[in-house]
């Protein structure tokens, strides 16, 4: 009987220590993926969340401006016209 229980925690061990290497592989092959994932990203020479903002929100001004300096135009013309 003894025995038995000794075989038992033997195996307990042996799938406890796997379960251990297991989740060091799995952490090291994560890590390696987000290295590759940042370098990769990183090579594309994309924009961040903020550079992106940033420009939209000056292309926004930008066709506000426009929009009021066509409309000044236009009543300029306007004016010349009538007068």
């Amino acid at each position: 009987m003894t025995t038995q229980n000794k075989f038992f925690d033997d195996i307990s061990k042996l799938m406890t220590n796997a379960m251990g290497v297991a989740q060091g592989a799995r952490s090291e092959a994560e890590t390696a993926m987000k290295g590759w994932v940042d370098r990769w990203l990183a090579d594309r020479d994309f924009v961040t969340r903020e550079e992106f903002e940033a420009v939209r929100d000056m292309a926004i001004k930008a066709r506000t401006e426009n929009a009021e300096l066509k409309a000044r135009l236009a009543a300029l013309e306007a004016g010349q016209r009538a007068g």
